[in-house]
């Protein structure tokens, strides 16, 4: 049995796909109340609980051979107690139960982002170390790393078998952070190239991580690993928005801001956020203009070598697919317009 945490999530509801398309059994953490048609629709055993709810992990956990740990707080805004709660002390829940339980192998799902603020041209693979330039307000990052640590703990201590995933950012169907935000500034003709475009970007397919991760998490040389799983390919900034552009029938992206100054707003912007104790994210970010703009790059040749990571579905297919997925999605939330009779639209 496996069990995926963060199922009704954008990674983990791909892991539920990738294994159920392998007949191999799931059984889904779900939280009380959560959206759970999608995964219904798969075949999937649920088991009602929360990561910050240590005896229903205890219960998930029970007869399980893989965690597919993928469930954090997600987003670079918010107060640092969401994260502390369910992005690091949910993780020691996680493996404290993982461990009681059994559990052969634990893939843990971290972020590239544990690597620190890398901006400079140069490549980063798994041998750096993690926390480079960390800011203040990273919450999202620093929690990450923490754990992270937490799952290097257990496996160092000889409690469990750990895989480590870094992916990059993350898209495709079932994205709810950040498709829609890219799609409505596109159509709006607000988007904007950060820099000159040319830097690559390390974007990568939901369904390629979790391909990955599920062939790490039966492959004894996996244990004790982590793999960066950063990119499809190559694709420059410049490229990516030309394909969601054509994707949504827009005019391509044009207008550009040097990365300095939207680095600088972003900052400028959190500021004020803190201090007016916003409860939604500002326009702008650092972390946002450090994921669409550094010149840094994340390797992931080490998951293509150790693990034979070839990503199925490529930037043409997996992009067109996830704005069309979007539309859909939009087109069923919009209310449809009231229907006027015969009689009424006559006596106008």
């Amino acid at each position: 049995m496996n069990l995926v945490t963060g199922a009704t999530g954008l990674l983990g509801s791909h892991i539920v796909e990738q294994l159920r398309r392998r007949n191999q059994p799931v059984r889904a953490l779900v939280r009380r109340g959560s959206d759970r048609s999608w995964l219904q629709s798969q075949g999937v055993e649920f088991a009602e609980g929360d990561v910050t709810d240590r005896a229903s992990l205890d219960a998930a956990c029970r007869g399980c051979d893989v965690v597919y740990h993928s469930a954090a707080k997600v987003g670079d805004w918010g107060p640092w107690e969401d994260f502390q709660h369910v992005t690091i002390d949910g993780t020691r829940n996680t493996v404290e139960a993982a461990v009681a339980a059994g559990v052969r192998r634990f893939v843990h799902v971290s972020s590239i982002s544990t690597y620190g603020y890398h901006t400079r041209e140069e490549t980063i693979d798994e041998t750096y170390p993690l926390g480079f330039k960390v800011y203040r307000w990273a919450y999202y990052t620093r929690s990450k790393i923490i754990a992270e640590e937490i799952a290097w703990e257990a496996h160092r201590s000889g409690r469990i078998e750990l895989t480590v995933i870094r992916p990059a950012w993350i898209y495709g169907p079932r994205d709810r952070a950040t498709i829609a935000r890219l799609a409505k500034m596109i159509r709006a003709g607000g988007a904007k190239i950060l820099g000159k475009g040319d830097n690559r970007l390390n974007v990568v397919y939901a369904g390629n991580i979790a391909e990955a991760a599920i062939t790490a998490a039966h492959m004894r040389e996996a244990n004790g690993e982590a793999f960066n799983c950063s990119n499809d390919g190559e694709i420059t900034q410049q490229q990516y928005f030309d394909l969601l552009a054509k994707a949504l029938g827009a005019p391509p992206v044009q207008r550009k801001v040097p990365y300095r100054l939207a680095y600088f707003a972003g900052f400028v912007l959190e500021c004020v956020g803190r201090l007016m104790r916003w409860q939604s994210p500002p326009m702008i970010t650092r972390y946002a203009v450090w994921l669409m703009g550094r010149r840094s790059f994340f390797s992931a040749e080490k998951a293509r070598r150790m693990l034979n990571w070839r990503p199925t579905v490529t930037y043409d297919v997996g992009i067109p697919q996830t704005v069309q997925w979007y539309l859909n999605e939009a087109a069923r939330e919009t209310p449809a317009a009231p229907r006027t009779s015969q009689a009424a639209a006559a006596a106008r």
